[in-house]
């Protein structure tokens, strides 16, 4: 059963020399030492987190952007793992699996997300 779909599209010149305020406030450290700052990356990543919060059915909503981390298994696709209030309404609404899709071409990032559970 699917419990919500999430999905968003974001400029990709918007993560051009981010500030670290931004990065340390939105990117986990695990996301940071993946993602390297690359542009292309960053707001793919974003745009998955988006797309997560989305399917969760709130936006960022009682929970903030490190309680979503988007990393990558060992053929490349994304990873997610929830923390905090995130995992909490995960868990309270019983989810139960995350999917993830993430494209770029040279100027936008979209990613895209299906949530399992809620039965």
């Amino acid at each position: 059963m699917i419990y919500g779909i999430g999905s968003d599209i974001i400029e990709i010149n918007r993560f051009i020399n981010p500030g670290n305020n931004f990065l340390n406030k939105v990117y986990t450290h695990n996301e940071l030492m993946l993602l390297r700052k690359s542009a292309q990356s960053l707001a793919g990543n974003f745009a998955a987190k988006e797309a997560v919060a989305k399917a969760l059915g709130t936006g960022f909503s009682g929970f903030g952007a490190k309680d979503i981390e988007i990393l990558r298994n060992p053929s490349g696709a994304p990873v997610v793992t929830l923390y905090g209030g995130a995992l909490k309404l995960y868990k309270d609404n019983k989810c139960s699996n995350i999917h993830v899709s993430i494209s770029h071409n040279k100027e936008q990032a979209i990613a895209f997300a299906v949530i399992e559970g809620g039965g």
